[in-house]
């Protein structure tokens, strides 16, 4: 069924669907056929021949978002009344953005800065989080924070017991039991990994400022004194890379960078760089939520980064203006220039 079918005879189906969802409350069961999705990986960037370099995204039946619906508002209503969710996670959440992550960030460095603080960031990349989530950590997760009884199972059967297959040019693999992960593209997935990532600051938080944004986890440290500062990151480091693999989750090293923030630079551009140990790499720049961020916090990158991408949105633009109609423009417009114009007002207003 289609969701355009579903809109036309909501009026008529309204009853069923809601005897139907409260009795997978009621008896903690969530139906079976809604458990099986088709995975169509969604290309990224860099080689297209590497299957990691492809986002899987999970279409599910048009009945499953109902459903899943119901359950994340009881869920997120639960999270909220009891604040469980910790608050410095921005990522899938109501009154957050990445703006509010970029404005903790960048204002934790400058007072730091202000008060002669030495300051750096440590900037993590976990490979494939979302389909790494162990299925009984979890659960265990979700009972711990009173998520239990008939939800607890219905949570249980969400999870467990479902199936994917690849759906490629319009060729299916075969069915697989879903083993681990959440699914991207479902609408409880993003809700249930913050549940899964939730205790994460709660181990660095005496140490560090963490800035959590689903699975882009960074954390701010300061210290008046260049060998503490060195010591205290690779204590937080070891102490986040332990918790990361007690929680079935891989750091990928290659992306895991250490930035030493500075008021100015030395003679012009001469900054010493601070080494933290041979598994972090130090660098002068990064990219943070889309923000170009270097050691002086000179935007120069990022606004360099801001021009082309608007050159090549006015391009596209100015190219099928003969050929399309205003309704197209205006859609091209906000699919490729407005979330880039919209960004900068927030940020620099």
């Amino acid at each position: 069924m289609t969701a355009k079918f579903l809109k036309t005879a909501s009026l008529f189906i309204v009853s069923l669907s809601t005897y139907i969802c409260n009795r997978m409350l009621a008896t903690g069961t969530f139906l079976d056929r809604l458990r099986y999705s088709g995975i169509k990986p969604i290309f990224k960037k860099r080689e297209k021949s590497h299957f990691e370099n492809y986002r899987p995204i999970s279409l599910f039946p048009i009945g499953s978002k109902i459903f899943e619906k119901v359950l994340y508002k009881r869920l997120c209503n639960h999270l909220t009344y009891n604040n469980i969710l910790v608050p410095e996670q921005f990522g899938f959440r109501c009154n957050t953005s990445t703006e509010m992550a970029i404005y903790i960030l960048i204002n934790n460095i400058l007072s730091s800065l202000n008060t002669k603080t030495l300051v750096g960031g440590l900037f993590c990349d976990l490979q494939k989080a979302f389909d790494c989530v162990d299925h009984d950590i979890l659960l265990s997760k979700m009972k711990f924070y009173g998520i239990t009884g008939s939800t607890g199972k219905l949570m249980e059967s969400y999870l467990k017991q479902s199936y994917q297959r690849v759906i490629i040019n319009y060729k299916w693999s075969s069915w697989k039991e879903v083993q681990h992960g959440v699914a991207q593209g479902s609408i409880l997935g993003p809700l249930l990994f913050l549940i899964y990532i939730n205790d994460l600051s709660n181990n660095v938080s005496d140490k560090s400022i963490p800035i959590l944004f689903a699975d882009d986890t960074s954390f701010i440290l300061t210290s008046y004194d260049t060998c503490e500062l060195r010591c205290k990151t690779n204590e937080v480091f070891n102490i986040i890379n332990k918790w990361f693999y007690s929680n079935s989750l891989m750091l990928n090293y290659t992306k895991t960078y250490f930035l030493q923030f500075q008021a100015k630079a030395n003679n012009g551009n001469n900054i010493h760089m601070l080494h933290i140990n041979e598994t972090i790499a130090t660098v002068k720049s990064i990219k943070f939520l889309g923000l170009n961020i270097d050691t002086i916090l000179n935007w120069k990158n990022h606004i360099s980064d801001v021009i082309t991408r608007l050159n090549k949105a006015s391009y596209a633009i100015r190219s099928i203006k003969l050929f399309m109609s205003l309704t197209v423009l205006i859609s091209t417009y906000y699919s490729n220039a407005h979330p880039i114009t919209h960004i900068l007002r927030k940020f620099y207003s």
